[in-house]
């Protein structure tokens, strides 16, 4: 075959390689990669699309090297392997089987049963759609110039990994930082996450059991189906809750929904089972897709009460140097990163 034959060829296999790993990294997606928190709701796209959707507010314009301001999916897309512990030296979490536990065994005294959810909220309307929903947090309260870190660790296919890089450098620099566990991740990273939730820098959160949107109505964003009734509600929430209670020991304070899309009768069960949700009003990393620098110049824009959303589940992507850089940054405007402290 002609060299200029082999070129056309190989344009057109790459063009539908790059399609399907397109669509396969919306399926897994972490959720939404809007760079500033609101009040109001924005709506799920009907399908993914490597196109962005716009984003309702943006506080701050991204860096050059920053792809566009926009909602698009934050992919749990493959990265390199490079996980801390080996296997065979990771101690053994009590595996937790898919069923709703009871209130008990979730770590919350007085936490409602399900039954009482299902009671209570079934018949009832969904309400607002979106990222930034009445009832949940998107910003820090009680003032000062603190700002929160957090991470989301999402698990699932091309999702299991562990940014060491990113721990070790929170670690080295004191860093104080929240973590929202996926029950997946935690499954397949046992010591990573015993590790995380024995650390006192940190602290861990409530990702979810199968790392879906939390819907009253079967909504769904990126084209991941939520959940499609208080029941199935309380089940995402309170299967992970047992998994991170044998964990930690303690009950979990904060939930972040897979996507970080829920609707506003879902944050008021989040709310009813003694957790708040957590939304962001900074995108830093596009779901582990933006290099160093793109993650530099979101994460070094954050202003006091900013929660920033990362990832630390990609080893080798942008987000552990980009973060390390902005850190010097935010300490030098004299902003005091750390771990969430809401009510």
């Amino acid at each position: 075959m002609e060299p200029h034959g082999r070129n056309r060829r190989n344009a057109k296999i790459g063009r539908r390689l790059f399609a399907l790993a397109t669509v396969a990294v919306a399926l897994n997606g972490c959720g939404p990669a809007a760079r500033s928190g609101a009040t109001g709701t924005a709506a799920a796209p009907a399908a993914p699309s490597t196109a962005a959707p716009p984003v309702a507010t943006v506080p701050a314009k991204p860096p050059t090297a920053a792809p566009p301001a926009a909602e698009r999916p934050l992919p749990d897309s493959p990265a390199p392997d490079r996980v801390p512990v080996p296997p065979a030296a990771e101690p053994t979490v009590p595996p937790v089987t898919e069923r709703p536990p009871s209130p008990a065994a979730t770590g919350l005294p007085g936490a409602p049963a399900k039954d009482r959810i299902v009671a209570d909220f079934t018949g009832k309307a969904p309400g607002t759609w979106g990222l930034f929903v009445p009832g949940t947090a998107t910003k820090l309260t009680g003032g000062g110039r603190r700002i929160a870190l957090t991470f989301d660790c999402c698990g699932g296919p091309g999702g299991n990994g562990v940014d060491q890089e990113l721990i070790d450098m929170l670690q080295r620099t004191r860093t104080r930082a929240t973590f929202f566990l996926n029950f997946r991740w935690i499954q397949a990273n046992p010591g990573a996450a015993k590790s995380l939730a024995e650390n006192p820098l940190f602290e861990v959160g409530n990702h979810g059991t199968k790392h879906i949107p939390l819907s009253v109505s079967g909504r769904s964003a990126y084209g991941i189906q939520g959940t499609a009734s208080p029941s199935e509600v309380y089940e995402e929430i309170m299967v992970n809750q047992a998994a991170l209670h044998r964990l930690t020991g303690k009950p979990v304070r904060y939930f972040r929904p897979g996507t970080a899309y829920l609707d506003e009768a879902s944050a008021a069960i989040v709310r009813q089972l003694g957790m708040v949700p957590v939304s962001f009003s900074v995108n830093g990393d596009g779901g582990a897709t933006y290099p160093a620098p793109a993650v530099v110049g979101e994460v070094a824009a954050a202003k006091a009460g900013d929660i920033i959303i990362a990832h630390a589940n990609h080893p080798g992507c942008g987000t552990a140097a980009g973060v390390a850089q902005a850190l010097t940054a935010l300490k030098a405007d004299g902003l005091k990163p750390g771990r969430l402290n809401l009510k």
